[in-house]
């Protein structure tokens, strides 16, 4: 098994746009720091971000809608066509942020503005988790869907990590006067441009051979449709319960890690953004690795691992973060906790594509997906700055540690995913195989 080839053409193209796809989608939160006095000029500092927090978990709650049109649209149109459809809607989302007027030239107006850009990136991202993943795992044969799907999270990382390295840039190139005026902007409108140049890449992806195979033996009507979807519920809950740690302990050292190392332990924003960008990069390299163990290990032992290390080490790991004083502690400590979720990260994105069948497979991952990002990824950091604002800041420590309690009992459960048949050809070669034994 480990000797099957990865097509190298169908994970580059489906990785460059989830690319572009989540550098919009976390820019808002890198910049977040710069721009929010430009829409919420009342109250201090924390206030200010836990207005953007806020209009970020918007979006989350956009996203079980997308996850279910563009989840169904996946699963009758095609992955291809899914994957177009999802960075256009992401293009037009980072254009309106890049010209939202301020506070100052139209009031509350610009928020508006940041809040319909915030709900078209949340559809955008609830269908476009769901397309790239049924897309990685089913372009790669068997034996290496492990290793193929976590470019998912190489990629996602690597457009978190372009928006970081564009703010250490501006940060060195601009005074803060001018990133809080004018600069912030700049990303959004690189983001646009570059979901552009992703549109003309994922016209000229190939269809998957799972889905040509289902186009061409099964009726349009019975393909991604919530009736499909009920038939398979306890696949759909699995995907949430297996999600909500994980999603949870991803988005505090990612996203939330910035702010917290700035806020909380008093690092200066520009030693804060290099410490991210530094964990960030060694954690994008590790994901396939892990994702490559796990073709011959399986997916559990990866799962299991993440739940017993989140669940123990989130509360020491976060304490001692708040207390660091410099570049390399916070670094050292960023790694730890980022290499914890490694063994969610790497292989998640396979493991809920493995759970169900061709025809409601996109919905399948992107529905449950999506709602359980909605409920704990996206209120992630909202939670964290409450906590934080009403003095018990420890107190989002201990929850994270829950959420990865209640996922490791479902990772301790559930069954092993590795050598499921994701087509009938498979299927069928697995049964000559057999056969013959």
């Amino acid at each position: 098994m480990s000797k099957a080839r990865v097509p190298w053409k169908a994970v580059i193209g489906g990785s460059v746009g989830n690319l572009v796809e989540w550098y919009d989608w976390f820019v808002y939160t890198s910049f977040a720091v710069y721009f929010a006095a430009s829409f919420f000029p009342e109250g201090d500092n924390t206030a200010k971000l836990l207005n953007t927090a806020a209009i970020f978990a918007v979006g989350f709650f956009m996203r079980p809608l997308g996850g279910w049109l563009l989840g169904r649209y996946a699963d009758r149109k095609g992955r291809k066509a899914a994957l177009t459809l999802t960075v256009t809607l992401m293009s037009a989302s980072a254009l309106l942020i890049a010209i939202a007027p301020t506070y100052e030239t139209v009031g509350y107006f610009g928020a508006v503005v940041l809040v319909v850009a915030r709900l078209l990136q949340g559809l955008s991202v609830g269908g476009e988790y769901a397309a790239s993943a049924t897309y990685l795992t089913e372009a790669t044969p068997r034996g290496r869907r492990g290793f193929a799907s976590s470019f998912q999270y190489v990629s996602m990382t690597a457009g978190q990590l372009v928006g970081l390295g564009l703010q250490i840039i501006l940060q060195n190139t601009m005074s803060t006067e001018a990133l809080d005026s004018y600069g912030w902007r700049i990303p959004f409108v690189i983001g646009a441009l570059g979901a552009a140049v992703v549109f003309y890449l994922r016209r000229n992806l190939l269809e998957t051979e799972a889905y040509d195979e289902e186009e061409r033996e099964v009726e349009h009507q019975g393909r991604g449709t919530i009736k499909q979807l009920l038939a398979h519920k306890k696949e759909a809950l699995l995907v949430i319960a297996l999600t909500m740690g994980g999603t949870v302990a991803y988005y505090t050292y990612t996203t939330y890690l910035t702010k917290y190392l700035s806020i909380s332990a008093g690092l200066p924003k520009e030693t804060a953004t290099l410490v991210s960008f530094c964990a960030l990069f060694i954690f994008m390299c590790l994901q396939p690795l892990a994702g490559g163990l796990s073709d011959r290990i399986g997916r559990r032992p990866l799962l299991i691992t993440f739940g017993i290390g989140s669940m123990l080490g989130t509360v020491p790991l976060m304490t001692a973060l708040g207390g660091v004083t410099g570049f390399a502690g916070a670094l050292v400590l960023s790694l730890i906790g980022l290499i914890i979720v490694t063994g969610y990260t790497s292989i998640n994105a396979v493991v809920k594509a493995e759970l169900f069948p061709t025809n409601v497979r996109a919905l399948g991952v992107a529905l449950p997906y999506a709602i359980a990002n909605a409920l704990f990824g996206g209120t992630a950091e909202y939670v964290a700055l409450w906590f934080k604002n009403n003095k018990i800041e420890s107190g989002y420590f201990w929850y994270v540690s829950a959420c990865a309690a209640v996922s490791l009992v479902v990772y301790l459960t559930m069954r092993e995913t590795r050598d499921a048949a994701l087509s009938r050809a498979e299927q069928a070669s697995e049964d000559v195989v057999t056969a013959r034994v």
